[in-house]
């Protein structure tokens, strides 16, 4: 497993990472969230070894991260932000030194480099050098050279910054593909990727994890769970259909936002074939009537800013 306990970093007087504890197991895709400066990237830093804790301690396959450095890293594999490395090197001769840093050679070292270019899509870039490439492309190998050596551990951070909608795609499918036998850590600001990649997620703020729990149990947090929005066509008086929907029992408040109209329930309440009942009846032109899951972006906001979530009349 990844184990911290107190993991901390100062820089002086600022406190980029306070105290954070947590474990992740085998087949367990975390991500790790939280706004900008909230030390994400110095957290995945420390547990992949390139930043030393101020206190606290990191494990990866029961090895300390500082006193086992070496038998550490032989387990992981680290993607970090930015992707960095040698801008001269083409691809093929950057795999290949890392395969030999990751000692591997003979038959294993060609299938392995094969392997990460097929998954990546490397074959037409191969041997152009990594400046030139693309940020997209340049995410790709830097993601091969983690995965290269097969490590029990990914720590990965920001793994599809750059990449157009296919790529994120891809490296989604490739992520999933890999996670019933490893353990993965993804530190993203994109929202959407904990809903595809992630099994749990924490969120810290100020160096702090403020939240610790799967996906679907923060998107049930959401204001927004087990609403009702009713998003009207052309002409429809949202006003009118919003006094109509507080009349209905069951319904806490209205919202009315951008053409769209939204009935929360109150505590326990089902909306939604009562809703559509009294739609019907009505006669009201609807282009999409839907019960919502929750959203996650709704809920990110609040607890990173500790701000009530806003209301529209």
């Amino acid at each position: 497993m990844i184990k911290a306990e107190g993991l901390t970093k100062r820089y002086g007087a600022l406190t980029a990472v306070d105290g954070l504890s947590f474990t992740v197991q085998p087949g367990e895709v975390l991500g790790f969230l939280g706004p900008n400066g909230a030390g994400k990237t110095t957290t995945m830093r420390m547990l992949a070894g390139f930043v030393p804790p101020t206190a606290g301690r990191a494990e990866v396959c029961g090895f300390s991260i500082e006193d086992r450095p070496v038998e550490a890293k032989q387990r992981l594999g680290y993607l970090p932000e930015g992707a960095p490395s040698y801008g001269e090197m083409t691809p093929r001769a950057f795999l290949a030194f890392i395969a030999a840093v990751r000692r591997l050679s003979g038959p294993e070292r060609a299938r392995r480099i094969d392997e990460v270019v097929g998954r990546l899509q490397l074959g037409a870039v191969l041997d152009r050098p990594i400046e030139t490439l693309s940020k997209g492309f340049r995410r790709r190998v830097g993601l091969a050279q983690a995965i290269l050596h097969d490590p029990p551990v990914l720590i990965l951070d920001e793994p599809t910054d750059g990449l157009d909608p296919n790529q994120k795609h891809e490296v989604r499918q490739l992520i999933n593909g890999m996670a019933a036998d490893k353990i993965i850590v993804i530190s993203t600001h994109i929202l959407e990727e904990v809903d595809a990649v992630c099994t749990r997620a924490i969120i810290i703020a100020g160096g702090r994890i403020v939240a610790d729990e799967k996906p679907a149990g923060l998107i049930a947090r959401s204001r927004y769970h087990n609403a009702v929005t009713l998003r009207l066509a052309p002409g429809g008086d949202a006003a009118a259909v919003a006094g109509e929907l507080r009349q209905v029992p069951g319904v806490a408040e209205v919202e009315v936002r951008d053409g769209a109209v939204t009935a929360f329930p109150r505590p326990g309440a089902a909306l939604l074939t009562a809703i559509g009942d009294l739609a019907g009846s009505r006669g009201w032109a609807l282009d999409r009537l839907e019960l919502e899951s929750g959203r996650l972006d709704e809920v990110f906001r609040t607890i990173t800013t500790g701000s009530a979530p806003g209301r529209a009349a």
